[in-house]
């Protein structure tokens, strides 16, 4: 089974209001999805984002943003570059393909009948 992580791709400090508790130390994080197979490593294209006020720790939803939370979040949202969409095999895959061509290569030497002829 794999596991999903969320990697931070950018973090910014916003000094706009907080609607909660109207203190202006809001902290706006960008997120990129990565999971961990027992063969491969992926990188997918799926980016989240999230608003937290430090002082009330509370997390500020679309609904509740202000026009200027808004405009900070499309500013900061058009500078955010994600890792492209990837694919990596891990150490786990490259040791199964090895011990398959092994086999393959045994199987080829004794159906030759032990001996190889050049």
């Amino acid at each position: 089974m794999a596991k999903e992580k969320l990697i931070v791709i950018k973090e910014a400090d916003l000094t706009n209001n907080c609607p909660e508790c109207f203190n202006q130390d809001l902290k706006l994080s960008f997120y990129q999805k990565h999971t961990y197979g027992r063969f491969f490593h992926k990188t997918t294209n799926e980016v989240s984002n999230q608003i937290v006020c430090r002082k009330c720790s509370s997390m500020i939803y679309p609904v509740a943003w202000t026009d200027d939370i808004e405009r900070m979040f499309n500013y900061y949202q058009k500078t955010v570059v994600p890792e492209k969409k990837s694919s990596k095999p891990t150490f786990l895959f490259y040791i199964l393909i090895l011990i398959a061509l092994i086999i393959t290569a045994i199987g080829v030497y004794f159906s030759l009948g032990g001996t190889i002829q050049i």
